[in-house]
């Protein structure tokens, strides 16, 4: 529909432009017809965004420069300027074409998403047998076939044991991503490796993928602050010009002395110079583009108001774990004090699996593939100590100090735990028969991305935060690691809420990250809520920007493109004013003619319209 419609206004323009050489050649060679060429090429160019024009101004009671175009070419023809009259229509009609033009290129992401969007499933039946489906009658534990090459029909878990997925539609990520067992799939994502079984978790609906689509269709539809501002100001605008240039004809035609044909000619090029075209396109389609260009790179912004107060931010504030952490501990030091290390790290990994504790999970990661020998033991969880096992004669324990052993500690453990307790880990023991055997220190680490990502901010002057519900301890040698300026530790919801609310007020406009479930209000009552992709469904829904992969260097992608942004807008502003103006002043002094004027209004639309166009391209930070 999108693009009849842009191919419809191109062939009006196309077919005004021929009309308005052929009423040329007319009128240059002798003959009569060219006012009536003029005349039906100047209704076909012309028609749609007069059209358009009245529409919105009988239903939103707003009036706008198609009208005053209309009118300016009216006025020319009633004075037999019928060749201006029509080369005014004809450059507004091609200016139109373009912003349309500009309007929908920076839709085609969005488009593209949807073109990709399966509509069918392979559904496996109880003999394994594969049935072709619509996708909108699938049901959450469905079983489905995935071949290679395809894309996956609807959010669910993998349940083959290895997969290769290409996630580029969802993150903008180009590496593929590996997944195992258990793993979540995402709807419009591309099986490249074998074919492979999943189960279905979420309806149709309510997938990432039609989330992606529907957040971007409603910021592509909802006006940043400045371009409000603009559509506000273009109707007060026109109106304070319906009422100048009657004044503008009558006033030298009475009092100096102005002929009636030049009174009212300097009135149709003063309407015409005067609308303020290039200053109501100076915002939206480079607002559009901004949006298009961050659903590209995995960023969705819900409207272009949120983009547009990016650039003005003071202070970003972050939630720890799974936002500025991985979200899990993993073993980051590592002590044997026995010559039985091998056995001492069978026992470990024997014992440690029988354990669902992230804690257990982390040094089986850590240790499962020094495992020499698989042993089967007798393991019994010690609520709140550790794990306790029995090997032939043997006792084993993996927990706190105080559950491994009662025997006291030597100078060298004890100052190597201080050390790793002062950097915020948490501390493991092993003992056999209450003899320590070897300790390990873990932590929740910072993400890559998340170092880079603070020394960006950092660098801008924009003040960072962490708030964490973990101990001070923990919480400062975290903060260290990356470098953030601020941290408030052992933080429930109500207390993130609190801090967000202050700091708005003292400082002006500020930015929550947040993931999980306790960050929503936080979210909700920043300037700017940021919410990462794989988040809670309820963070994702409260927040004003979602970075669709964990990726926080996304984040300053996102800044700079504001700044882009309020760059251009600024530029396009000040340079369509600047046009205005001029183009004013020199028809009062007779320096310019109509044609004349046509092409520097229309001319300084397009090109504001093809500035805004900018937004499209890559920025300097980008990958």
């Amino acid at each position: 529909m999108t693009f009849i419609k842009e191919r419809s206004s191109m062939i009006a323009t196309i077919i005004c432009g021929v009309l308005m050489v052929t009423g040329l050649i007319n009128q240059n060679t002798g003959g009569t017809l060219f006012p009536y060429i003029f005349i039906i090429g100047m209704i076909i160019g012309g028609f749609n965004q007069t059209k358009e024009g009245i529409i919105d101004t009988i239903e939103e009671k707003h009036l706008n420069v198609d009208l005053l175009m209309a009118l300016a070419a009216i006025g020319a023809c009633t004075i037999s300027y019928y060749f201006e009259g029509i080369m005014l229509t004809f450059i507004f009609s091609l200016s139109g074409s373009l912003e349309e033009f500009t309007t929908n290129k920076s839709k085609k992401e969005i488009e593209g998403l949807m073109e990709i969007q399966p509509e069918n499933a392979f559904l496996l039946n109880e003999n394994g047998q594969t049935t072709e489906v619509p996708v909108k009658i699938l049901k959450i534990g469905d079983l489905l076939m995935v071949p290679k090459g395809t894309s996956v029909p609807i959010d669910g878990i993998l349940l083959t044991d290895h997969a290769s997925i290409d996630e580029a539609a969802i993150t903008g990520e180009s590496i593929p991503n590996e997944k195992t067992n258990q793993d979540n799939l995402f709807a419009g994502t591309i099986n490249i490796g074998n074919s492979l079984k999943m189960e279905v978790t979420k309806e149709s609906k309510d997938t990432l993928f039609s989330k992606i689509i529907q957040l971007v269709d409603e910021a592509q539809n909802t006006p940043s602050k400045t371009a409000s501002f603009l559509s506000n100001f273009e109707n007060i605008y026109v109106k304070a010009v319906l009422i100048i240039v009657p004044l503008a004809i009558l006033i030298p035609y009475f009092l100096l002395g102005w002929t009636w044909n030049e009174s009212f000619y300097r009135g149709m090029v003063l309407l015409v110079v005067a609308s303020p075209c290039a200053l109501v396109a100076s915002a939206t389609p480079a607002t559009l583009a901004a949006i298009s260009h961050g659903a590209k790179n995995g960023v969705l912004f819900k409207g272009g108001i949120y983009l547009e107060a990016l650039a003005d931010l003071k202070a970003i504030t972050f939630d720890k774990t799974g936002t500025l952490t991985k979200g899990f501990p993993i073993v980051t030091d590592e002590f044997f004090l026995t010559d039985e290390k091998e056995l001492a790290i069978n026992t470990l990994v024997a014992i440690e699996t029988a354990s669902t504790h992230p804690l257990a999970n982390a040094i089986t990661t850590k240790f499962s593939k020094e495992a020499s020998q698989k042993l089967n033991l007798d393991v019994k969880d010690v609520t709140g100590s550790g794990m306790l096992a029995l090997a032939d004669t043997d006792e084993w324990k993996v927990g706190n100090v105080d559950f491994v052993t009662t025997l006291p500690l030597t100078d060298d453990i004890i100052s190597k735990t201080e050390k790793l307790q002062s950097e915020g880990k948490t501390v493991i023991y092993l003992s056999k028969n209450n003899k320590i055997l070897a300790f390990f220190g873990l932590l929740d680490v910072p993400k890559e991305d998340a170092i880079k990502t603070i020394q960006y901010f950092n660098k801008q002057g924009i003040s960072t935060t962490m708030l964490t519900g973990d101990h001070s301890h923990t919480a400062d040698a975290v903060a260290k690691m990356i470098g953030i300026d601020h941290v408030i530790a052992d933080c429930l919801p109500e207390d993130k809420t609190e801090f967000i609310k202050k700091q708005k007020e003292e400082i002006g406009v500020n930015a929550m990250i947040g993931d999980g479930v306790n960050d929503a209000p936080a979210l909700a009552n920043a300037s700017i809520g940021v919410a990462m992709g794989q988040g809670t469904d309820i963070a994702i829904d409260v927040a004003d920007i979602v970075l669709m992969k964990d990726d926080l260097e996304k984040l300053a992608l996102s800044h700079q493109l504001s700044l882009k942004l309020k760059r251009i807008i600024t530029q396009n502003i000040v340079f369509s004013l600047s046009v205005i103006a001029l183009l004013i002043i020199s028809n009062f002094f007779k320096v310019i003619n109509l044609p004349l004027g046509v092409i520097g209004h229309e001319g300084s639309t397009i090109l504001v319209i093809l500035n805004g166009l900018r937004m499209l391209r890559k920025l300097p930070i980008e990958k």
